[in-house]
């Protein structure tokens, strides 16, 4: 194993204190409990959007956390679920007396986690369960499919919405709406290693890949051999559009998520399969995302996600973010 760690037991923490370190105009960490906020405390009014789940997704969710996005990030160890006293603590400091939106994937760690967290808290609370990975309904992390990088684009948009003043309930619909909006799936031609296992989660022949991998390295529907790029994103958009189903002409946003170990030229060559493919189905392509945001370590990669589109989507994804990993309309 190859890493740059002193201990696998101070790992997650070294790497919150460089995190912190490095953006502390935006963010301060919080430690026994981990946790990650704004530098700056919650608007009075404002519904505070908390999120987390295992260290190893990064930027998600850490660097998500600032103005037109979370409140806050509950970092477990390393794809292992925060623990409830994590996402308490966290509610706690964010909670400006509006109430608090819990988005969390759709793993059963972080599900259970989040859930005790919520009928521990004395404010008003709801939750979005993001499940837009389409590779597999069940896996040996879920029930039913899995919360992938649509999450990035969930919290995004429900930031925006909460940053404008909208109420708990509506943040909630919202982010169901985003997330029902929403497909992904990807493929990974290598495997990642989890620091304190010291070697990799699976192995993969130098021709195979892993289609419809899961972000902790969970089989997804087939090991297959290496494809052309145009091959690959043609296989997974045609799974991706026979579960969202859109109509022809209908506005999507089209984001190509890096799974950390896979370089941004790699990654703008698939968006550009990816469009000649849309092109041909006649389905418009008006925003899009593509860079590393939803990792799974140093795994080779990448997901796509389509999410349909309509007018007050766009507005809140068009809206001023600015987080670590995420700033526009400044």
């Amino acid at each position: 194993m190859k890493k740059f760690m002193n201990t696998s037991d101070d790992f997650l923490k070294e790497s919150l204190q460089g995190f912190g370190a490095a953006h502390q105009d935006i963010v301060s960490v919080y430690y026994d409990p981990n946790f990650i906020t704004r530098s700056q405390s919650t608007k009075e009014g404002k519904v505070a959007l908390i999120s987390g789940g295992g260290s190893g997704h990064e930027p998600m969710h850490g660097g998500l956390v600032g103005h037109g996005m979370l409140d806050a990030a509950c970092p477990g160890f390393v794809f292992s679920s925060p623990t409830p006293d994590q996402m308490l603590a966290a509610a706690e400091k964010v909670d400006s007396g509006a109430g608090v939106l819990f988005i969390v994937k759709n793993y059963s760690g972080d599900v259970m986690n989040f859930q005790m967290a919520s009928e521990m808290m004395q404010s008003p609370n709801e939750s979005v369960l993001t499940n837009d990975d389409v590779a597999v309904e069940d896996s040996s992390f879920t029930t039913g499919r899995r919360g992938v990088a649509a999450t990035v684009l969930v919290e995004k948009i429900v930031g925006s919405l909460a940053e404008h003043g909208g109420s708990l309930q509506e943040c909630k619909s919202l982010g169901d709406k985003v997330n029902k909006n929403s497909g992904s799936m990807g493929v990974a031609f290598s495997s990642c290693t989890v620091p304190a296992a010291g070697k990799p989660t699976f192995e993969l022949g130098f021709d195979e890949m892993e289609f419809g991998v899961g972000i902790h390295g969970e089989p997804g529907r087939r090991r297959d051999k290496i494809k052309p790029a145009q091959d690959i994103t043609n296989e997974l958009l045609e799974a991706i559009i026979e579960d969202l189903k859109p109509n022809s002409n209908e506005e999507m946003l089209l984001f190509i998520n890096g799974m950390g170990g896979t370089p941004l030229t790699e990654l703008y060559l698939v968006f550009d399969n990816a469009k000649k493919f849309l092109d041909s189905k006649n389905i418009k392509i008006s925003r899009s995302l593509v860079g590393n945001y939803c990792t799974s370590l140093e795994m080779q990669g990448a997901s796509i996600t389509l999410t349909k589109l309509d007018e007050e989507i766009v507005k809140h994804w068009d809206s001023k973010v600015h987080t670590a990993a995420m700033r526009w309309g400044m």
